[in-house]
């Protein structure tokens, strides 16, 4: 018996920008663009190609023993390594090299040249293979924000999180299971900021995360070619089928003042969220001078006040194509 009601991404096939604005983003769902044109990569982006046109370029890769990576806990190291080195272990089952086991995993998440304040960019990190990869036009060219790189070993699995931006997952070779959860099913996925405690969503610890059961998955499994729209605020944790090389687009799609403007990684929380954030925290220590019973009681007074003033039953009601063109 499976422990959380599982929904299917929906498929949409030949999606055309007219269509995407049209049919697909208003929903505010998950969606599967099949069809689309992401270029050559298609059929160049071999482990021996890419080895050749990623040379000697030096990557800072994530490298664990167990093939579930959790940021929350840190079960892995940061390594350096060749490109043409690191893609050649990435694609192995069994390493005759290696940092911690000659079953270990190996993840690449591309970083900017400077990683303190630069955005990923694959025409910048890797131009001769960005040559090759087509950024899908669903929104416009003023609203990109990165392209990040992806290269992921057989079975490894990375961490529930979810993103403060829009944002394509182009799966270019291997498949890949995604898993995603709505933002209103945010409590019952057991937060530490923008990540779930919950690491093993198949198995979980449900005497430790009894509600975890309450929140709703939706799943799909990509193949080359495929287009993931993943909006912002859905939780997604996925899991490489096979060895796989993708790219994550990112887009502004609230007004460029919204976000944190010293954040390279496109994943700190809008300023206005950080705001409201620290001030609840300035409330909940006031609170903390009163008697227990008083705390209780005025704390259901503002959850209630809460719930009034932002809870959303549709959120497509907040996103229009107006939004998206800013």
């Amino acid at each position: 018996m499976e422990l959380q009601e599982r929904i299917p991404v929906r498929i949409f096939t030949e999606v055309d920008k007219d269509v995407f604005l049209r049919d697909i983003y208003p929903q505010r769902k998950p969606a599967v663009l099949r069809g689309s044109c992401l270029g050559p990569c298609l059929q160049k982006w071999t482990v021996e190609y890419l080895r050749d046109r990623g040379g000697d370029k030096e990557v800072k890769i994530h490298v664990s023993a167990q093939p579930q990576m959790d940021f929350l806990h840190k079960n892995f190291a940061y390594k350096t390594l060749p490109f043409k080195e690191f893609v050649k272990r990435a694609s192995e089952r069994k390493h005759s090299d290696f940092f911690l086991c000659e079953d270990e995993s190996y993840y690449l998440r591309s970083l900017g040249e400077d990683v303190r304040k630069e955005p990923a960019d694959l025409s910048k990190q890797f131009p001769d293979l960005a040559e090759d990869f087509h950024i899908p036009q669903y929104f416009e060219p003023h609203q990109f924000f990165s392209s990040v790189f992806r290269i992921s070993s057989c079975g490894l699995q990375l961490w529930t999180h979810y993103d403060v931006m829009d944002n394509l997952l182009a799966q270019v070779t291997g498949r890949k299971r995604v898993a995603l959860y709505s933002p209103q099913d945010a409590l019952h996925l057991y937060l530490s900021g923008s990540k779930s405690e919950v690491l093993d969503i198949e198995c979980p610890d449900l005497n430790q995360f009894p509600e975890f059961v309450k929140a709703k998955r939706y799943e799909c499994v990509l193949e080359p070619g495929d287009l993931l729209f993943i909006p912002a605020l859905w939780f997604h944790n996925t899991l490489a089928l096979q060895f796989g090389v993708g790219v994550n687009v990112f887009w502004r799609h609230l007004p460029a003042n919204s976000y944190d403007q010293k954040d390279p990684y496109g994943n700190k929380d809008p300023v206005a969220a950080t705001r409201a954030l620290q001030a609840l925290e300035k409330a909940l220590c006031a609170l903390d001078q009163l008697p227990e019973d008083y705390r209780d009681f005025y704390g259901r007074r503002m959850v209630q006040r809460v719930q009034k003033r932002t809870y959303c039953d549709d959120p497509s009601s907040t996103i229009t194509q107006d939004t998206l063109l800013r």
